[in-house]
């Protein structure tokens, strides 16, 4: 079980322009459950929108006309007006029916409609629907999520989408009483994704001089066939002068794995992979690349907590509690920067 309150200082920093003015005060709310923060969420977005402007985009259109208008077809023309005093014209139109507003306001609908969302959220999505009157409604089952491109003027979309995209992806639809019902909207997989977002995103806010990024490691490998070998790519990785801090996020139900006898043990691909990626990160064997398995803390009796020594190399596990109040979660990220190497020991949080 994660807080609603936590969930939302995750969104806030994977999706940074939650921080901008407008949502800041949604950190002091009570929110009872994460259906309701994030239509709240969506909501106070899309009305940003609103004031800032709807995107536009150039869409095709194609139509009879009295008189000319943009490109005449005039084979259409000949074939279906006979005996008719119409032109088939094709031109592009300005217009604010473009399928990420029309992602905005099927979703916007859905809430509406919604039991689970509360009545003063739904009147703020209303006042805003009143701008989306040439806005399409989309079957939300058929939505294309991957279609959206985003570009200096759509940017601002971006994190209002993959809000849309959570509640959509959280919903029941029942036919016969043709109402909506949430279930659980974060499974572990959509949790998991969120999850290492926070974290990098976390470090690139109070950490920007150990350049986090989700980098790519290279296999250390002559082989001409290295194109066949699957793509390493980091969830965090952390630098300092020449030391490397390779972070690996796990979400999982259970966080341990369960042996011979009933012994618990680390889950071992995830040892693996992270052994992995240390080893070929640190290709010249200088022992300053290390590595951390960090798992979100479960219920379990046994959470992980251990160090290991791999020829120079340092792997721990650790377990990061989600649960407990947020500026214990922060503490413990900033604690994981301030272990990490004496090099590091002294570095302060910002």
């Amino acid at each position: 079980m994660i807080k609603v309150q936590n969930i939302f200082y995750m969104l806030a920093y994977a999706f940074q322009v939650l921080n901008e003015r407008g949502f800041k005060e949604f950190s002091a709310e009570k929110f009872d459950n994460i259906h309701n923060l994030l239509a709240a969420i969506l909501s106070r977005g899309i009305a940003n929108q609103v004031k800032k402007g709807l995107h536009k985009e150039y869409i095709f259109q194609q139509e009879l006309m009295s008189t000319p208008h943009g490109k005449i077809n005039i084979s259409q023309t000949i074939n279906q007006n006979i005996g008719m005093k119409k032109l088939v014209c094709s031109y592009d139109e300005l217009s604010e029916n473009t399928y990420a507003n029309q992602i905005l306001k099927s979703t916007s609908l859905v809430l509406i409609s919604s039991d689970d969302v509360d009545t003063a959220i739904k009147k703020s999505l209303k006042k805003s629907m009143v701008f989306f009157c040439n806005v399409d409604v989309l079957a939300i089952s058929c939505i294309k999520w991957d279609s959206i491109r985003y570009d200096r003027n759509n940017a601002s979309y971006r994190m209002l989408i993959n809000i849309c995209y959570l509640i959509i992806k959280g919903l029941i639809i029942s036919e016969q009483e043709k109402k909506v019902k949430f279930h659980d909207i974060f499974d572990e997989q959509k949790m998991h994704r969120l999850y290492e977002k926070f974290i990098l995103e976390y470090y690139r806010r109070h950490y920007p001089f150990l350049k986090p990024s989700a980098s790519y490691i290279s296999w250390n490998e002559d082989n001409s066939y290295i194109e066949f070998l699957p793509a390493m790519k980091s969830d965090v990785t952390l630098k300092y002068n020449s030391y490397t801090l390779i972070i690996d996020a796990k979400f999982y139900g259970k966080s341990m794995q369960t042996g011979m006898y009933g012994k618990k043990t680390v889950r071992s691909e995830n040892l693996y992979q992270i052994y992995t990626y240390v080893k070929n990160q640190d290709y010249n064997k200088s022992g300053k690349v290390s590595g951390m398995l960090l798992y979100a803390k479960t219920d379990e009796a046994i959470t992980p907590d251990y160090h290991y020594s791999f020829d120079r190399n340092e792997i721990s596990v650790k377990s990061l509690d989600l649960n407990d109040k947020f500026d214990s979660i922060a503490h413990q990220l900033d604690e994981i920067v301030c272990s990490w190497q004496n090099e590091l020991t002294g570095l302060k949080r910002y």
